[in-house]
């Protein structure tokens, strides 16, 4: 007798029931996991303040220790041999474009038009500089395409998010992107205490150090934690840049998407391709365009009161599903193709961060 009929279920129902049971199982590991990475995100600040550890537990946030924890879970659910049975309910790809499709109610186009000349100015010259550089130095180092399209996205404009949207464009493997979301969150870090004291010490006035710090520092988060450090002036530059940089991310994600269908996979420019275009288009865009234009008009018609309100329940379940997928990233992760890839990425991404500090700083003086 089988263990299938042994407990009781039919051997032809046992394939279906097992992998619905295992992704709910998987579901339920997230849920702990994440819950347990945003308490350590909204506790460790307060229980390190007035202690000399007090910085460290302000600038870490709640990517390290989603992804920490994930990784964490890997280990022990490897070590059970009941990793790949729980895996269908690792949903990274899902939480992720939800996260961003949300993320959208945080950039309200009528601010961007108002005080965001000079801004769009700085950010398409930078993206276009930083990425034009470091998918130049990936290519003569030999990277492959679809890692170059992460680093140089994450790089030029906004860390983490960019590295998704393009991880859909070009299809990569969640191996490159937890690879590129990892060095994102290393170089940033040092960045929120490093930038506002080199703006101090080269004398910048406010508007020129939150200029400098919105385009140089890869994640949202971060850019805020450097700017309130530098003052409030500082901070709403710096928020400006970035969440203009942050608008810039759909189109960098469609030209990345025709590159590799057109360029890479050798598709020809007809039906068909278009076609395989549309299908291959991250979606998500869409919502997050959307997303924004309802918070827009929302924001424009309701009371200021009402409105922060609101739009800080819709950052607050952005942040949960942003939590949740990096908690997947690091249940997912494999070391594999990360030992393969050796040093070159870390190079690659270092030096576009050079130039990055550069341009930004050039640019803010310029326009600011």
């Amino acid at each position: 007798m089988s263990a299938e009929e042994r407990a009781g279920v039919a051997p032809d129902e046992a394939p279906e029931r097992s992998p619905l049971r295992g992704a709910v199982l998987g579901v339920l590991v997230v849920l702990a996991l994440s819950a347990a990475a945003r308490y350590l995100s909204t506790t460790v600040p307060d229980a390190t303040e007035g202690t000399s550890w007090e910085g460290v537990g302000a600038a870490v946030e709640f990517p390290v220790y989603a992804i920490a924890l994930g990784l964490l879970g890997n280990a022990l659910l490897g070590a059970l041999g009941v990793r790949d049975r729980l895996a269908g309910g690792f949903r990274t790809e899902f939480f992720i474009k939800t996260g961003l499709v949300l993320l959208g109610a945080s950039i309200n186009l009528a601010v961007l038009a108002d005080a965001a000349g000079p801004a769009l100015a700085q950010s398409v010259v930078l993206i276009t500089l930083v990425f034009g550089f470091s998918w130049w130095l990936g290519g003569r180092l030999g990277l492959d395409e679809k890692l170059r399209a992460l680093l140089s996205a994450a790089v030029a404009i906004c860390g983490v998010s960019a590295a998704i949207a393009a991880a859909g464009a070009v299809q990569a493997k969640r191996e490159q992107l937890a690879y590129s979301a990892s060095l994102v969150i290393v170089f940033a870090l040092p960045s929120i205490f490093l930038l506002p004291l080199a703006a101090t010490a080269l004398g910048l006035d406010p508007r020129t150090t939150g200029a400098w710090i919105g385009g140089n520092i890869d994640t949202t988060a971060a850019v805020t934690a450097a700017g309130a450090l530098a003052g409030e002036e500082s901070l709403r530059i710096a928020t400006i840049v970035k969440v203009t940089q942050n608008a810039l991310l759909g189109v960098v994600a469609v030209a990345l998407t025709a590159y590799f269908a057109l360029r890479v996979e050798g598709r020809r420019p007809d039906v068909s391709a278009g076609r395989q275009l549309w299908e291959r288009f991250p979606k998500f865009v869409l919502g997050f365009l959307a997303t924004s234009a309802i918070a827009t008009a929302y924001l424009a018609t309701a009371d200021p009161a009402s409105g922060k309100a609101a739009i800080g329940v819709v950052n607050d379940l952005r942040t949960w599903f942003l939590i949740l997928a990096f908690t997947s990233i690091g249940l997912e992760f494999r070391a594999g193709a990360l030992r393969q890839a050796g040093w070159r990425p870390i190079g690659v991404f270092a030096a576009s961060t050079a130039v990055n500090v550069l341009a930004a700083l050039g640019l803010a003086v310029a326009l600011f």
